[in-house]
């Protein structure tokens, strides 16, 4: 099938414009433009927001926008079903990352890859008010059901076991991992000199990530490195209670909420950084702590799904008990004290993120694309 041009339908929350995108879009975005480069068709039916075309192209890629974040999941059938009486399309593209869509329910008309960062669990109930709680963690329970027949694409070894636990057959599952930007993420010339011990986190403020677990242990790294400050970079629906914390706690001289940051403003940001600190329960790989470790960047972070694979424990950073706050505040206050440790942790950062990037992504991808498209037809 080499040399065909493939129309792939994506259907995903969230696009690569819309003001609360994260990693999971960047990823979709990062394969699927390059596979547009190529020339092959990629539309995108995505939720709407203020102010927002219903329709646009993004470096040849067809977006349509509808419904909200409260409804799209309702509109997105319908939605997709329109798209492929319109058109031909060969391949439909699930990003599974809030709740399923359910495509292979409503549509025969081509086959469905789902592309899964991480799914919820229980850890849902972390996030949301309880009866949006159920909803998705009960929703995540008819995956294996309704997609029993499909394949999956996801960015660890944790979330494959998780999905395969779930009753998905593991031959149905391919671990394709996230890449990175190496022309735009270069080494930093330190010139032998250190960074001022900032700590930084860089991802949307949701409660789910406990991005709260770094401020508590702030008093306990304050004590050995006075100076030592927390930058928190983003945005989300949880940064005004994280604002009451700091409050709470007196200390506003210590972190600073610097909003979002893109393009060069977010790497002059990391320019400034010595410590990255992820504390999520859960995570479909980890796309900050690679970025940050082609910098030169160790990270500390809970041993949870995801990050315990993004993170070499003892290499390029730390893994601690998630939710243990003294382990927590030990290692980022070694990291902020020991300059050889970060020196060794950085270096070997940078080889371990030399290993990801996007178009080999794009390529194993496009590799798993043909494989569904192949044995669709020759089972029709």
């Amino acid at each position: 099938m080499a040399g065909c041009r493939y129309h792939f339908a994506v259907v995903s929350y969230r696009d690569i414009r819309h003001p609360e995108f994260g990693g999971a879009e960047v990823i979709i975005y990062e394969i699927f433009r390059r596979l547009a480069a190529q020339g092959h068709r990629v539309s995108f039916v995505t939720g709407h927001w203020p102010g927002a075309p219903r329709e646009e192209v993004i470096e040849g890629m067809r977006i349509h926008r509808g419904g909200n974040q409260y409804n799209f999941n309702f509109l997105a059938p319908k939605m997709l079903k329109q798209l492929l009486v319109r058109e031909q399309v060969d391949l439909v593209i699930e990003d599974i990352n809030k709740i399923p869509f359910f495509s292979p329910l409503f549509q025969r008309r081509a086959p469905v890859l789902g592309i899964v960062p991480h799914l919820f669990g229980t850890t849902v109930f972390q996030q949301a008010l309880l009866p949006l709680a159920l909803y998705v963690y009960f929703y995540e329970r008819f995956i294996p059901l309704v997609y029993r027949n499909c394949r999956f694409s996801v960015l660890s070894d944790t979330t494959r076991q998780d999905l395969a636990r779930r009753g998905i057959a593991r031959q149905r599952i391919r671990i394709i991992r996230a890449g990175i930007d190496h022309a735009y993420y270069q080494p930093l010339q330190r010139e032998g000199k250190t960074p001022q011990p900032v700590i930084l986190y860089l991802g949307r403020l949701k409660k789910y990530k406990r991005i709260d677990l770094v401020i508590e242990a702030l008093p306990a790294i304050l004590k050995r490195v006075p100076q030592a400050e927390y930058w928190i970079v983003g945005e989300g629906d949880y940064r005004g209670q994280l604002e009451a914390q700091v409050r709470a706690r007196g200390l506003g001289d210590h972190v600073r909420f610097l909003g979002f940051q893109s393009g060069q403003a977010k790497i002059e940001t990391l320019r400034q950084v010595r410590v990255l600190a992820y504390t999520s329960p859960k995570e479909g790989w980890g796309l900050s702590v690679i970025e940050g470790g082609a910098l030169g960047i160790p990270s500390v972070a809970s041993d949870s799904p995801g990050l315990r694979e993004s993170v070499r424990h003892g290499e390029t950073g730390f893994l601690v008990r998630h939710g243990d706050v003294p382990a927590l505040a030990e290692k980022i206050t070694l990291l902020l004290e020991d300059d050889e440790l970060w020196w060794r942790m950085g270096r070997r950062g940078m080889e371990w993120a030399a290993e990801f990037n996007w178009e080999r992504m794009a390529e194993e991808t496009m590799a798993l694309a043909e494989e569904i498209i192949l044995e669709w037809k020759t089972r029709r």
